[in-house]
């Protein structure tokens, strides 16, 4: 596939990483020089130097011959202008947009990204999307991500195990007959800086964080399987006011009203801004790594501190020093890789990662097939994928056995005529069942053959 992406700050440069290393001819453009020259140096793509949206250089980029453009510079307005010149002057079939602004992101609005008006295929903001990530888990205690597949009647969720959880320490293929109440698959396990898709010998240890499959009316079982209690949170405090800590705000305010909720926010300007917005919200004037700031705030009695600041150094300190005072939980946004894989050892319960979240809303663009969502697992361990098996797949009639490769491709459930299973190794895939699984980067090409759609079926 032909792509190019409009914009090499930390989004773009996580974009084109990924899909130059899945076999995808990249061409980036930028107005910066030095970003440029840094992500053509380390990246197999192109790079031009040059203002996104000017039909000029988007021509000598190729773009008449352009499968996907991919718009995250940092001007919404330069985004959307430049899938709009890619639909109106190249016939590029797929344009998907940054857009930041919450005006542009308003629903009443929605009518101006149709095809006839402004066509863009996708609209992306990293800030929803963290806003949304976040609030998904605030019912589930010891959850740091939880993903809806199959509208929404099976989970993805990420969670880390306790030192004395009853799950621990058992040969995972024994797992059913010791919990039948939890009916789940365990996905992936990543443990110290290591990643892997289990086999039916491996057990988990304290300390691992897991992504497992599991029905949405059995999430409460599996979380006490891993060492936590129901208790949901009641008391939120969040650490930075800007884009993504305003849009968690509110996401908060509307889908959890039982919550209390706590801002901190250094800028005075952005401060009153955001505590006029709000309407439930207590927005406190400070620094995040102020001590007494946080006592004011009630860090010690808070069930979960979410560091969203523009600052990776900030949100991990704050984090520490929060959980320290004791916070039961504590999230920190962080963007670079070279701390994310630290994080975790350092006592800090998750890692939000906007990057990741950005990725896994373009992937199912860029996967062969009918595929339904994709969720990117963070520092590009593999792919949580749902796809359908149609008339023309080559999955069709084989086993989950035959379809399976270990350590690098697992089913790990299959929606059928709304009915949720959680596969045997004899199951067989049928037509139109719904197949949710993982695969590392080394197995994608084996799994876009096994769901390819043929011609004739699309």
């Amino acid at each position: 596939m032909k792509v190019i992406i409009c914009g090499a700050g930390q989004v773009g440069f996580s974009i084109a990483r990924y899909l130059s290393t899945h076999d995808n001819d990249v061409t980036i453009i930028d107005q910066s020089e030095e970003l440029i020259n840094h992500i053509s140096g380390t990246l197999d793509v192109r790079g031009i130097v040059g203002f996104a949206s000017h039909p000029d250089l988007l021509a000598r980029a190729g773009i008449s011959e352009t499968d996907m453009i991919i718009a995250v510079t940092f001007a919404d307005e330069v985004n959307m202008v430049a899938c709009q010149i890619a639909h109106s002057l190249f016939n590029v079939p797929l344009k998907i947009a940054r857009v930041r602004n919450k005006s542009y992101l308003n629903p009443e609005w929605a009518a101006l990204y149709k095809p006839d008006h402004m066509s863009i295929d996708l609209i992306i903001s990293p800030e929803l999307e963290v806003a949304r990530a976040i609030g998904r888990g605030l019912d589930f205690p010891g959850t740091f991500e939880v993903i809806p597949f199959a509208e929404k009647t099976i989970q993805l969720v990420g969670i880390r195990c306790k030192a004395k959880a009853p799950i621990l320490n058992t040969p995972l293929r024994l797992l059913e007959g010791l919990f039948p109440e939890l009916d789940l698959s365990v996905l992936f396990i990543i443990r110290g800086d290591t990643g892997f898709i289990p086999v039916g010998s491996d057990q988990l240890q304290g300390g691992d964080e897991v992504y497992l499959l599991i029905p949405q009316e059995k999430l409460t079982h599996a979380i006490e399987a891993f060492g936590f209690s129901e208790q949901k949170s009641q008391r939120l405090l969040i650490l930075g006011g800007g884009n993504v800590g305003f849009c968690l705000a509110e996401e908060v305010e509307a889908q959890h009203p039982e919550i209390s909720l706590m801002l901190i926010e250094q800028d005075k300007d952005r401060a009153t801004y955001v505590a006029n917005q709000l309407t439930r919200t207590v927005v406190l004037r400070g620094d995040a790594l102020d001590r007494e700031i946080l006592r004011e705030a009630n860090a010690k009695i808070t069930n979960k501190v979410l560091a969203v600041t523009s600052d990776d150094k900030v949100n991990i300190l704050a984090s520490l020093l929060a959980k320290r005072m004791g916070a039961d939980q504590a999230m920190a946004l962080v963007n670079s890789s070279s701390y994310s894989s630290i994080v975790s050892s350092l006592g800090i319960d998750s890692v939000i990662s906007p990057k990741a979240l950005t990725v896994s809303s373009i992937l199912q663009y860029v996967r062969r097939g009918r595929i339904r969502t994709v969720h990117s697992l963070k520092e590009n361990f593999g792919e949580v994928i749902e796809a359908e098996a149609v008339g023309t797949s080559n999955v069709l009639g084989m086993t989950v056995s035959e379809v399976n490769v270990p350590r690098s491709l697992m089913i790990g459930a299959i929606v059928r005529d709304d009915q949720t299973l959680i596969p045997r190794e004899d199951t067989v895939i049928k037509v139109h069942d719904r197949v949710i699984l993982i695969v590392t980067s080394a197995a994608v090409k084996r799994f876009e053959k096994l769901f390819s759609v043929r011609l004739e079926y699309v």
